[in-house]
């Protein structure tokens, strides 16, 4: 430990202490700040959670909505900031234990604090608090992002007692809020209808969101949501909590509201069948919980979330992408050397960067030719691919273009040579019959055997195709019947698999740092913030449809930012093929045609498309977000990006009316503009032979367009339209 470090802590500690008087704590934000108290009982307290105020003295002052007071009936009233269960708390816990004694009640007070300046953004606070009667404590750590508005949120779990204790839950985070009413915004999924929002009033009570599914845990439920407080959500007003677990199992998320003006969130790990058994002096660390305040709207939420995501989570978060093409739509199961040399020469064609090869490469005894054979035997298929896949790499490089390839590392057929040879390493009940999602099974990953298997395998492919430069990972199957049968405590299977799947992407990622990879689980089952430290990006939904997507690609953007979306032009779908491309181009743009099939035209345009992304794509990628007109209450939805300067951004606008509607009648209002600035405006990526009805000689003041706005001029016959401002 450094002694600046030293002193600092200290100081903090003894400023703490010798102001007990206030009992106060603060985590700050640049705009928001979380304020603990410490009460008669030595319980730790959440005061308030919100918008900063400016002399920092009024925050003691800030009176208490508690009904308890010591000696009163209303015990189970109190806001503690980590609620425990077994003694006053009757309500929803975060914490519930058994003792080593069996005693099931656990009280904590107040015990220490230390603040560690990490850099200038970023400050962590760590208060600790302990059993008077056990020696069990928990540390509380609050990550504060400051320029960002986020917060970070974990526990840590440890005791001293003379055996082991069980946690019952353990949950990252306690969040009580105050308002009048509350509305829940969340985002429910099935297959092919990934993100569809609801938003309700919560009512007295509680309401779930949870997933118990292993593997594909976001494919009902999201892990992330929005609270809206007072008011229903809107875009740009109004008191907004935007969170996310950062998990990539089973989740929980209880939001529970009694009396009249309370609402706790309990954010963690599911605890479904998951008692976990801690020893004495281990830790259990839970995953953390990320969250922002915004008192502006769930726009400024979403890009509080989006610019921490970018520079402290995503990996390469403000890097650069890669534009591909993909042969699934074009030939499935069914190619060999020839088609795919093919595939590459048009991957040239089209001007974009990598030929991504996807399902179907591997298998020999089982060759894989459809979806019930071949997974887990990642062996080259020598009848397809006689030159293997390396070949494929070489071409790919002769081409001046990049290879990736599809792999599918957890999951096994039971027509393979991996489950005649290795049964034991295949997630099922002994003595029960096996269910199959896509016909496959999923291999367990609890075992350090299985872990090595998958990163040699990842390894072997990278040795194969020295120059592999991209990798869709994929995860079809739910767990059915979770069970190992080398764990000692089956109670610990959701968690150890969990475990064991960042082991291997923690081993991958130190030895290849940078290569992309794509998250992907039968569309976008599994988005979460703990995955996307490994992965560039994520696959969102099997769903390629553009009138679709847009309302898919829409939900996303609430709480992720728009360079980790991989959205492709594919067949699906009657538009056209500009509506398309305009709508993939909301994200990392990549492709999914068979490029023979394009008329001349389409062909014409879709080169001419990617040139003109590649000149436009950092301001996407990296500028700030602005939804303009909602696709649920508009016959034109419309979105923009406005780099940092604010002297560029890209607006798309689609039309998606259904029936009567023929046209945008009235101004799109733009945002996130500097006022004083005076911009020129240009429509791009037009079809050929096509003129545009904008005035590209015009110039507009930011003023004008932020209150006035401009008509992009999308209708039934303009569909969508690619607006770019420049600054003059």
């Amino acid at each position: 430990m450094s002694k600046k470090y030293f002193n600092f802590t200290c100081l903090i500690i003894m400023v703490y202490g010798t102001s007990m008087a206030q009992k106060q704590i603060t985590v700050e934000t640049k705009k928001n700040i979380l304020v603990f108290s410490v009460d008669a009982d030595q319980s730790l307290i959440s005061s308030y959670f919100g918008k900063k105020i400016a002399n920092k003295d009024e925050y003691a002052t800030i009176p208490s909505l508690d009904k308890y007071t010591p000696g009163s009936d209303d015990l189970y009233n109190k806001r503690e900031a980590y609620v425990a269960s077994g003694s006053i708390n009757l309500l929803e816990p975060a914490l519930s234990v058994t003792h080593s004694d069996g005693n099931k009640s656990t009280v904590l007070a107040f015990q220490d604090l230390k603040v560690t300046e990490i850099d200038n953004n970023r400050k962590l606070t760590s208060i600790v608090v302990k059993d008077p009667k056990y020696n069990f404590q928990v540390t509380l750590n609050y990550l504060a992002y400051f320029d960002e508005d986020v917060i970070e949120q974990w526990a840590e779990i440890k005791h001293h007692e003379k055996r082991s204790i069980v946690l019952n839950k353990y949950a990252s985070a306690n969040l009580t809020l105050s308002g009048k009413k509350f509305y829940l915004k969340n985002q429910y999924s099935t297959a092919l209808k990934e993100m569809r929002s609801e938003e309700q009033q919560l009512l007295h009570g509680l309401r779930t969101l949870d997933s118990k599914l292993g593997t594909r845990t976001n494919l009902l439920h999201s892990s992330s949501f929005m609270i809206a407080i007072d008011t229903p959500s809107a875009e740009d007003n109004g008191n907004i909590i935007a969170g996310s677990l950062e998990w990539t199992g089973n989740f929980k998320l209880d939001f529970e509201t009694f009396d009249d003006y309370y609402l706790r969130i309990t954010a963690g790990i599911n605890n479904f069948s998951s008692n976990y058994t801690l020893k004495a002096d281990e830790t259990f660390t839970t995953p953390r919980f990320v969250y922002t305040y915004s008192s502006h709207g769930t726009g400024l939420a979403s890009r509080n979330l989006q610019n921490w995501a970018r520079k402290y989570q995503l990996l390469e978060g403000k890097g650069t992408r890669s534009t591909l093409l993909n042969n699934w739509e074009t030939t499935y199961f069914d190619f060999n050397d020839e088609k795919l040399k093919s595939l590459v020469q048009d991957t040239k064609k089209l001007g974009v960067d990598v030929f991504l090869l996807d399902d179907g490469w591997f298998g020999n005894k089982y060759p894989r030719n459809g979806a019930d054979a071949g997974l887990g035997d990642w062996q080259v298929n020598k009848q397809k691919l006689k030159n293997g896949i390396s070949a494929i790499g070489k071409e790919a490089t002769t081409n001046g273009i990049k290879f990736g390839i599809w792999l599918e590392p957890e999951m096994v057929n039971p027509k393979s040579e991996l489950y005649e040879q290795h049964p034991d390493w295949i997630i099922r009940q002994p003595d029960r019959k096996e269910y199959y999602m896509r016909n496959q099974l999923v291999l367990d990953l609890t075992n350090k055997n299985v872990q090595n298997y998958i990163f040699n395998v990842i390894d072997e492919t990278f040795t194969q195709v020295p120059g592999l430069a991209f990798i869709k990972w994929d995860c079809n199957s739910l767990i059915y019947n979770a069970h190992s049968p080398t764990l000692k405590n089956q109670d610990h299977f959701y968690i150890e698999y969990v475990r064991g799947l960042n082991n291997i992407l923690e081993r991958i990622r130190k030895k290849y740092p940078k290569v992309p990879m794509m998250l992907c689980a039968g569309g976008g089952s599994r988005v979460d913030y703990a995955a996307l430290k490994y992965f560039t990006e994520f696959w969102p939904s099997d769903n390629t449809n553009a009138f679709d997507r847009i309302f898919i690609q829409w939900e996303y953007s609430y709480y992720f930012p728009s360079i980790a979306i991989d959205n492709h032009v594919t067949d699906m779908g009657a538009q056209p093929i500009k509506f398309k491309t305009d709508v993939a181009m909301m994200g990392k743009l990549g492709y999914d045609v068979n490029v023979h099939h394009l008329s001349k035209t389409d062909l014409l345009f879709s080169q001419n498309a990617v040139k003109v992304y590649n000149d436009f794509k950092d301001i996407v990628w990296h500028g700030q977000q602005y939804r303009l007109q909602d696709p649920y209450q508009n016959d034109v939805a419309s979105i923009s990006y406005v780099n940092d300067a604010k002297d560029q951004a890209i607006v798309f606008s689609y039309f998606i009316a259904t029936r009567n509607a023929t046209k945008q009648a009235l101004p799109i209002v733009l945002k996130g503009l500097d006022e004083n600035k005076r911009y020129k405006i240009e429509e791009i990526n037009l079809y050929p032979d096509t003129k545009s009805p904008i005035d590209s000689t015009k110039i507009y003041s930011g003023d004008f367009l932020m209150n006035i706005g401009f008509n992009p001029q999308v209708g039934n016959r303009r569909t969508s339209v690619v607006i770019k401002l420049t600054a003059i």
